[in-house]
């Protein structure tokens, strides 16, 4: 039984363990990669430097299994009130050359200037891309310039993922075998957060009634550096904890603050001493009790943010949600992409 086994794996691989259940990020230079749990891959590349007021954003897209094609979906910087696409008419549309040669336009609304490449487009943009590529999108004086700085490694890196190296599909290293043995795409996980029971008698002083002694073992279980408010008695920061079992509670502190983001501790606790906390985490920003959330900017201008969304399954927090916005680029207020890692429904 156990060799007949192993041959069924070597004949038919078991393709739901290929992907990575923690995703995969991965940069360089001006290109990033996101690649998620259900093997679905997003790259997105961007103009040289800070973005300005000819930013502009590519997000390459390309589900897992054989045979998937890529999409390409482009973006224009509109950022702050001095954006270029606001200059120009509520439809426009701009000439897109690669390497010197037309390729068609694009058509934009000034209002929401993303668009999507014909298959011809993505194709020539793909075969560019992993050499020197001179990649502009135009409109009279007005250039746009999409960087090939770091797309070579970031598409080698997608096609190792998705299990495309040496195929007749692969983006870059190209091969002479079918795709016959890429692995198919892994649906979406499905996640449904454990029910929190009602609140016990005495839930609404506990944290209070043990407050010493809760204190005491929230420090043995972290740092001064990841929840320094915790350590730091000077600081007036409220201890709450609320129900999230039959005999666990939640116990919530500030931990951080910076110049434009925030962090809380969050712990599972007993609901009675020894309280043994369980971290979760020293970055949520907000809870429900069954989901702990954490959201944080890139940086003070907002045009770029991380996420990451905890689910609890009746034991622990599980994460649930994995993404961030894109790169820091000016391209759009509150990030110009959804890249995640981590993917689930049902929640």
């Amino acid at each position: 039984m156990r060799t007949f086994l192993a041959l069924v794996t070597a004949v038919f691989p078991l393709f739901a363990a290929a992907f990575s259940p923690t995703g995969l990020q991965f940069s360089r230079n001006q290109w990033e990669l996101a690649c998620d749990n259900t093997g679905t891959c997003r790259a997105a590349g961007y103009g040289g430097g800070d973005g300005g007021e000819h930013g502009v954003s590519v997000l390459l897209t390309r589900a897992a299994g054989p045979g998937q094609p890529v999409r390409a979906t482009v973006r224009l910087a509109k950022y702050g009130e001095d954006a270029v696409v606001d200059t120009l008419p509520a439809k426009f549309s701009l000439e897109l050359s690669i390497n010197g040669q037309e390729l068609g336009t694009l058509a934009f609304d000034r209002e929401a200037p993303t668009t999507e490449l014909s298959q011809q487009q993505v194709n020539a943009l793909l075969a560019a891309l992993p050499g020197n590529a001179e990649i502009e999108m135009s409109l009279g004086d007005h250039v746009w310039q999409l960087s090939d700085q770091g797309a070579a490694a970031v598409l080698l890196k997608m096609d190792e993922y998705q299990g495309r190296l040496g195929t007749i599909g692969a983006l870059v290293r190209k091969g002479k075998n079918p795709e016959t043995n890429v692995p198919p795409g892994v649906p979406v996980p499905s996640f449904t957060p454990a029910p929190i029971p009602k609140a016990q008698a005495g839930d609404a002083g506990f944290a209070a009634r043990h407050e010493k002694a809760l204190m005491k073992a929230l420090r043995a279980s972290t740092t001064q550096e990841d929840c320094e408010e915790l350590f730091d008695e000077r600081e007036v920061t409220a201890l709450t904890a609320v129900r999230l079992s039959p005999s666990k509670m939640l116990a919530h502190i500030a931990c951080w603050r910076a110049a434009y983001n925030a962090g809380g501790g969050y712990w599972i606790v007993n609901d009675r001493p020894p309280f043994q906390p369980v971290l979760v985490t020293t970055s949520g920003t907000d809870s429900d009790t069954a989901t702990i959330r954490e959201q944080h900017k890139g940086r003070g201008l907002g045009d770029c943010w991380s996420s990451i969304t905890r689910g609890w399954n009746g034991k622990s927090f599980e994460i649930i949600e994995q993404s961030t916005t894109g790169m820091c680029r000016l391209i759009a207020p509150g990030g110009p992409w959804s890249l995640p890692t981590v993917v689930t429904k049902g929640r």
